[in-house]
């Protein structure tokens, strides 16, 4: 295999380092949180989670989707696998939301599905054994794609072209298992937070944002990368090009989706859907989805309207930087209005339906632990393997492109 003009990524020991003391820090901060109010810990750390996650699932569909379809953006491709490739951390992170699930679902009480005769039929469904059931098969499912994708690539570098049909094959499949798996996760981990609503637009919305999410980190990095040895010679403005227009496509189509879910709620007018979005709507929250409007879509959409920005990767970057922050808040939405300002589930709590806009302080702590775990993992990965996929029979044309497919 020829990786003289693909070593492995240098200098990052300083950025790995740094990720470890800002997630010190964090988890510091997290420790105490959880000491003074629990609840609220619980359900920060689920939020971070909920990122972080979708970054590396985003990342594991898009090496996907680049098996399929071939094209310049995968000279990205080792960077969307090293993200791919930090799943069993996020494994382990997943811990604190199993210890605190009777803080963050209210149909772990059975008091209360006892008491409610809409628990009681999603019981069946709802209840703790099968959650943690389902959560190893989602995990399973993700790991084994991630695992195989990653091996698979390793021998397509060192030669075997035969492995390519296989690679296509398994991404045929692998995004099939992808998308039901992340339907059902966000069903249990965010929808099940208010047991009573549900969206059938829900998975596509958690894979537009898991992809947006993705692509965004991947721009971050390769801009990073993109002022070191060797790719500050490999990587033209094209290249950053083809990530700023898979950007802009996810920003329009998790919009689209958003939207989409709004009007069929609107038109349906049930009263299981309407104080989901009422909730939204009232009491502080509406400046939130006033802010997600224009700052999660409208400012991004116009901005990459501009050829020369997506061309520009120093201009790009800020945009990608804005968009993991946007990811963040739209995640925050979508969790925190299902909770009072103290930390618990309001459909935990009899006679309250609706919480005033609160920020607690676990909010800063617990991106800050899980993120700078997730960054340090993901550099300790990206360093075991050529920052160039090889093997990639698009790779050669990319690099001369420099666009297009």
């Amino acid at each position: 295999m020829n990786t003289s003009y693909a070593p492995p990524a240098a200098d990052i020991d300083g950025p790995r380092s740094g990720a470890l003391i800002v997630a010190g820090i964090g988890l510091v901060g997290c420790a105490i949180g959880f000491y003074m109010n629990s609840e609220q810990f619980y359900r920060s750390w689920l939020i971070a989670y909920l990122l972080f996650l979708g970054i590396t699932l985003g990342s594991m569909a898009l090496v996907m989707i680049q098996h399929l379809s071939g094209g310049a953006w995968g000279v990205f491709r080792r960077i969307l696998e090293a993200s791919s490739r930090t799943l069993l951390l996020l494994i382990v992170l997943f811990i604190p939301v199993l210890v605190g699930m009777t803080s963050l679902y209210p149909w772990t009480d059975s008091m209360l599905v006892q008491g409610d005769p809409i628990l009681k039929q999603k019981a069946p469904y709802l209840n703790t054994w099968f959650f943690i059931a389902r959560a190893v098969l989602y995990f399973a499912g993700w790991w084994g794609l991630s695992y195989l994708l990653n091996k698979w690539s390793q021998r397509q570098d060192a030669g075997d072209v035969a492995i390519n049909t296989s690679l296509q094959r398994l991404s045929g499949a692998g995004l099939v298992i992808y998308a039901l798996t992340v339907t059902f996760a966000g069903i249990d981990w965010i929808m099940s937070l208010n047991p009573h609503w549900y969206s059938t637009l829900f998975g596509f919305l958690m894979m537009g944002g898991q992809g947006l999410a993705a692509l965004a980190f991947t721009i971050i990095v390769a801009t990073f990368l993109f002022r070191r040895e060797p790719m500050s010679h490999l990587l033209k403005p094209q290249h950053f090009s083809d990530l700023g227009k898979l950007m802009f496509a996810f920003v329009m189509l998790y919009a689209y989706f958003n939207f989409s879910q709004y009007m069929l709620t609107f038109a349906a007018n049930l009263t299981e859907e309407i104080p989901y979005m009422t909730a939204r709507i009232r009491n502080g929250w509406q400046y939130l989805a006033l802010f997600l409007t224009i700052f999660h879509f409208a400012v991004p959409w116009f901005l990459l309207l501009s050829r020369n920005l997506k061309r520009n990767a120093d201009r790009l970057v800020v945009i990608a930087l804005w968009m993991i922050f946007v990811r963040f808040a739209d995640i925050y939405m979508l969790v925190s209005p299902e909770f009072a300002a103290d930390g618990r589930n309001l459909h935990a709590i009899t006679g309250e339906h609706a919480s005033h806009f609160f920020v607690y302080w676990t909010d800063l702590a617990a991106p800050l632990a899980i993120g700078g775990l997730w960054v340090w993992m993901f550099f300790t990965q990206l360093k075991q393997r050529p920052l160039f996929a090889a093997g990639d029979p698009y790779l050669r044309e990319a690099l001369e492109s420099g666009g297009g497919h």
